[in-house]
């Protein structure tokens, strides 16, 4: 177990991970060159089509005498809870600073994750030989963050592998081989740090072993769900899944449970061996769903199917959590939590690529706590839910602490940004290289109003931003309800900030305006709030001439037609009911 090295690749997004795991597999020949391409541990056309690491994937490297476990982690904040149980797994951290970005607000948060776990980092600066790198600087940024002299910092470049071989070397030399907590039995025991779904296999778990040695047919047992079962297989990934004869005190590698049924494993559960049973790994947190949306299939005749998918993408993704509802204009459908607005807009692309389903997906909200007038606290998971005004005391919302790392000059327009989405300054703090750091508190509704992408507009993309849940606050808020003729449909209401309230309702009615297909009487579309109706537009009726088909003969003919076509719109006017097709909720949640 001495020559075993477990260690994490953390860094902001875009700062080259992908590309220094490609060197690495290169240099230790983990990946035969024939087979060798871009991003090899990013498996998913999504991940290489946007760039990105999506899901956090192990491999295991052989150099020298060293067995080198690498699990490779995703860069962006939606997905900070892949690198937070990746980290409970190994010993070490490669901390990767971009040579041309220099330290990202998303570094801090990885960094501070990685010490929180005492981890040992190994400060690394990527990007060398881009012809703006700033090799100097960054390491002054690094030595001020990590307190460290520059000799320990590494440079190398993922591109042309320069460095790869110093960075080998310093992982075996300063990252501890696997420690072993002490146990009185020598019963195996593993944490469970991931896992897939095969439909041939079962469940395949993904443990990093802290106790004994596991083979197949050993007999198994889950700590949380009191489950039990026989080891089918187990091997090691390289980076494609290799069969082996055990797992090893130490070792990160996978065991093949067979198990097919649904809520078994959990990620962050312990397996050990059912006849002498040691305790749980402690100290493993659960994921904790930041955004909620309701997804509906486009036809009620694939509900099912959507169900399974679902079903089938969390045993892929642990973070993502669903639940049935009703809708009276969509029908049936299910209320999702996920972990941002990145992990949304990648579940449903997931679900449409890989499931074929077409979804209509509703607007993205938050969980508020409500305190009723007669005491009882209520959390309120969608807009349909929120209670009428005047039946509640208080609302209270989430806020978030955000971290920003913007060029000084772009500092004034960011302050124009805060106050609009209700931003509250906490510390500012000289970053050095024309760079401030900002701490910034904010309500997390407002991240979802187009924060991200009116942060980029305001510093022309060079502001990096990360964030993590702060408390709970009283929220000035009210629900916004959209009447289509006369009946309120559920599916347009949303809760809005009450000082924005009349903007919001006057945007949704003339987006409604824009989109509604006219009728054969006149649409009136009403948003309301606290029972008053703060904007309306009506859609003109379709015209008709019902005397087109008459030529010639009395004048009075024609009169009595066109009176029976006005009789006829006042009573649709009265009682016509409007059907809302699902092209136009698909339409308003695209716009």
């Amino acid at each position: 177990m001495q020559n075993i090295r477990n260690f994490s690749i953390i860094a902001h997004i875009d700062h080259g991970k992908s590309t220094l795991s490609d060197r690495l597999l290169e240099f230790t020949n983990t990946v035969e060159n024939r087979k060798m391409k871009d991003q090899v541990l990013d498996s998913m056309d999504l991940e290489r089509e946007r760039g990105i690491t999506i899901k956090m994937t192990p491999v295991r490297m052989q150099y020298k005498n060293y067995v080198l476990n690498l699990i490779d982690t995703p860069g962006h904040i939606d997905f900070s809870y892949e690198v937070s149980r990746s980290l409970r797994a190994v010993e070490g951290a490669v901390l990767l600073v971009d040579a041309t970005q220099g330290v990202q607000a998303q570094t801090l948060t990885t960094l501070e994750m990685a010490q929180a776990a005492n981890l040992k980092i190994i400060p690394v600066i990527n990007k060398i030989d881009s012809p703006i790198a700033d090799v100097e600087g960054v390491k002054k940024q690094i030595t001020n963050l990590l307190k460290v002299n520059e000799e320990e910092i590494i440079s190398v470049s993922g591109k042309t592998g320069e460095g790869v071989e110093n960075l080998l070397e310093e992982i075996i030399k300063k990252i501890p081989a696997p420690k072993l907590e002490k146990v009185e039995s020598k019963s195996f025991r593993a944490l469970i740090f991931d896992f897939e779904y095969s439909s041939h296999e079962g469940v395949i778990l993904y443990v990093r072993v802290l106790n004994g040695n596991v083979e197949r047919n050993d007999e198994l047992l889950f700590i949380k769900s009191k489950y039990r079962f026989l080891v089918r297989n187990v091997g090691t990934f390289k980076p494609e899944k290799k069969e082996g004869k055990e797992l090893r005190e130490g070792e990160i590698g996978y065991i093949v449970t067979g198990i097919k049924e649904p809520g078994v494993a959990r990620v962050g559960d312990t397996v050990t061996t059912f006849s002498h049973p040691l305790p749980p790994f402690a100290g493993y947190e659960e994921p904790t769903p930041l955004v909620f949306a309701s997804i509906y299939p486009e036809t009620q005749e694939r509900f099912d199917d959507l169900r399974s998918a679902l079903g089938k993408l969390r045993l892929s993704d642990s973070s993502l959590t669903f639940e049935e509802e009703m809708s009276g204009a969509l029908g049936r459908g299910f209320r999702c939590g996920f972990l941002g607005m990145l992990h949304l807009e990648i579940i449903t692309e997931r679900l449409r690529r890989e499931f074929d389903q077409e979804l209509i997906v509703t607007q993205p909200s938050i969980t508020y706590e409500v305190e009723m007038r007669d005491g009882v606290l209520e959390k309120v998971y969608t807009p349909i839910h929120f209670p009428d005004h005047g039946q509640y005391l208080r609302v209270r919302e989430p806020w978030i602490s955000l971290t920003i790392i913007v060029p000084n000059e772009y500092l004034s327009n960011l302050m124009q940004l805060f106050q609009k989405h209700e931003g509250e300054i906490v510390d500012m703090k000289d970053w050095g290289e024309n760079r401030v750091n900002i701490q910034v508190n904010m309500p997390l509704r407002e991240l979802m109003r187009n924060f991200f992408d009116e942060l980029k507009s305001a510093s022309s993309g060079y502001a990096s931003i990360s964030y993590k849940m702060g408390e709970m606050k009283d929220a000035s808020v009210t629900r916004l309800d959209i009447f289509v003729a006369e009946e309120r449909v559920p599916a347009f209401s949303r809760v809005v900030a009450e000082w924005r309230a009349n903007e919001e309702a006057e945007e949704l009615v003339e987006k409604l305006y824009k989109i509604l297909p006219r009728e054969l009487f006149r649409v009136k579309i009403q948003a309301m709030i606290k029972g008053r109706i703060i904007s309306s537009r009506s859609i003109a009726a379709m015209k008709k001439d019902v005397t087109g088909y008459l030529y010639g003969g009395d004048i009075t003919r024609k009169m009595k037609l066109r009176e029976k076509q006005k009789k006829g719109k006042r009573r649709m006017q009265k009682e016509g009911k409007v059907h809302i097709e699902h092209d136009t909720f698909l339409e308003l949640m695209k716009k």
